[in-house]
């Protein structure tokens, strides 16, 4: 997979780099940003929404299902997870994702179950449910003439 890269602009506005792609992120205005772009947060919800529609499509396309669209609204809220009565773990924060998704088209009641089935086995979704380890690797800028 291509790597990306994330620059830093002005304020809390990033750069994001990705092949010949660039795309930004910022916060909001109440936040100290100048909401020229989605919150990191709201581009993770796109990035799970987006993969999950194209999965599905893909899989109703090899199956010769009558798909038509898909529409999918996600939010995400997080919780201590002291306080959310299905989780048991040691971690401090449990993030519930919701996701209402609707599949237009001709499709039977066997292929919407099945459809959301496979939505939910999206690389993005099986990469946030399933554990994740961060390698984090410190490099140093290279000194300028400046400094």
């Amino acid at each position: 997979m291509p790597k990306t890269i994330v620059r830093l602009d002005q304020g809390f506005r990033a750069n994001i780099f990705v092949r010949n792609h660039v795309y930004h992120v910022d916060e909001p205005e109440e936040a100290g940003g100048t909401d020229t772009a989605p919150t990191p947060t709201e581009m993770l919800l796109g990035a799970l929404g987006s993969c999950m529609a194209v999965t599905v499509k893909m899989y109703a396309e090899r199956k010769g299902w009558p798909l038509e669209g898909v529409e999918i609204a996600l939010d995400m809220e997080r919780y201590n997870a002291n306080q959310y009565a299905a989780y048991n773990g040691e971690a401090q924060f449990v993030h519930e994702f919701r996701n209402q998704i609707i599949f237009k088209g001709p499709l039977t009641d066997e292929q919407r179950a099945r459809l959301l089935e496979i939505a939910g086995k999206c690389p993005v979704h099986r990469a946030i449910e399933t554990p994740a380890f961060f390698v984090d690797e410190l490099l140093r800028a290279e000194a300028t003439s400046a400094e």
